[in-house]
């Protein structure tokens, strides 16, 4: 029996008229928004044209934080604060773009979790640079050839990045951190070949220890191959693959990077612990102005003596600092001598930090202060 055409009734006649109508309004808030944001964008530029007459950086991380903060305060929904957060960071993309172009450095390829952490902070409308080791970052930054760059300091499950800490030991000297950003990680197994026949996976040495059990349960046998990024390991998974497909050649990388190269994904979410998240630092030519609510991150080397290091940790005690993070990494100048990395709540300019900071400097061989900035206060 052939298909009867749908019957319509007074009441989805009346249904569509409301549709019609909702459209309509719609449409004309749509109008609104676009007349809105223009009207936004041409305030824009003539900020943009202040901060180029007087030597003000385009992007200020106190000043985003201001602005988060306002709208965040403004919505009563139904939009949640996470979507207008993400529109807004959009916006204020565009907002760059009319200001003065920016170019953002990232430990590349496309797909990795600095590049999402990028896009994430500073919007779809900048310019990305997809730096290949974590240290070339921070060069590019020091010779101008990148605005701002993003580099990993530190995961929730498996602590600080070192390619990041021994960076700071050669050019914190040149740089500053101007900005955190906290970034979500969810990891997968990607292969173009049955999950049976893995025989190796390739990712990042602190991607491997964020997923230890699951590994250790489902891959025993399978070898752990480091790679610069989790998505230079998708395309070294993809260059294997189509050389020799029966090769069981895996990754551990985003779900995004096994789209980006086209390798299938085998398994999502198999982080050990779903709260898992990296820190990032924005690395800057420039100083962050204080926010109000800010962290100060400072290097330094001790003396081979007895209490040194008790000597300046206890200045931030004395002084009423706290300390939220302590580090170390071999300072490459001598055997056994180490560079310490702290997080000290409040900004340089602070009295209580500024008093601490100087305490200390005499118990210590060399101090630097990395930068102080804006805390992160939500996971993008």
């Amino acid at each position: 029996m052939p298909d009867q055409p749908p019957k319509f009734t007074a009441e989805s006649d009346d249904a569509a008229r409301a549709l019609a109508q909702l459209r309509d309004r719609i449409d004309k808030i749509d109008r609104r928004v676009i007349e809105l944001l223009n009207e936004r964008a041409s305030a824009v530029v003539e900020v943009g044209n202040l901060k180029r007459g007087s030597g003000i950086p385009i992007y200020a991380p106190h000043r985003e934080q201001q602005v988060l903060e306002k709208v965040l305060g403004l919505n009563q929904g139904p939009l949640s604060d996470r979507t207008i957060e993400a529109v807004y960071r959009e916006i204020m993309s565009g907002s760059f773009a009319l200001e003065h172009p920016l170019r953002i450095g990232y430990l590349g390829p496309q797909g990795s979790f600095s590049h999402q952490a990028a896009v994430k902070q500073f919007g779809s409308s900048v310019s990305f640079e997809d730096v290949h080791e974590v240290r070339g970052v921070f060069t590019e930054v020091v010779r101008g050839h990148c605005s701002y760059g993003l580099v990993p300091i530190e995961n929730s499950l498996g602590g600080g990045i070192v390619e990041t800490l021994d960076a700071f030991i050669d050019h914190g000297a040149n740089i500053n951190v101007y900005a955190e950003v906290l970034l979500s990680v969810r990891h997968a197994l990607l292969a173009n070949c049955e999950p049976r026949n893995v025989k190796r996976i390739y990712s990042k040495a602190e991607v491997f220890s964020q997923c230890r059990d699951w590994l250790a349960t489902q891959y025993p046998s399978a070898e752990q191959i480091p790679a610069t990024s989790t998505s230079r390991a998708v395309q070294i998974v993809r260059e294997e693959s189509e050389r020799d497909p029966d090769c069981g050649s895996a990754a551990i990388a985003s779900e995004l990077a096994g789209q980006l190269y086209g390798v299938n994904l085998l398994f999502a979410d198999i982080e050990d612990d779903p709260n898992n998240v990296t820190r990032f630092f924005v690395i800057s030519r420039q100083q962050a102005r204080p926010s109000e609510d800010d962290k100060t991150s400072v290097m330094f080397t001790t003396p081979d003596k007895p209490g040194a290091l008790v000597h300046v940790l206890s200045a931030f005690e004395h002084n009423g600092v706290n300390l939220s993070h302590i580090d170390k990494r071999p300072s490459r100048r001598e055997n056994w001598q180490y560079t310490f990395f702290i997080d000290a709540q409040g900004h340089r300019e602070d009295a209580k930090v500024r008093a601490a900071i100087n305490e200390a400097t005499p118990h210590c061989k060399d101090i630097v202060v990395l930068g102080s900035y804006p805390r992160a206060k939500r996971i993008l």
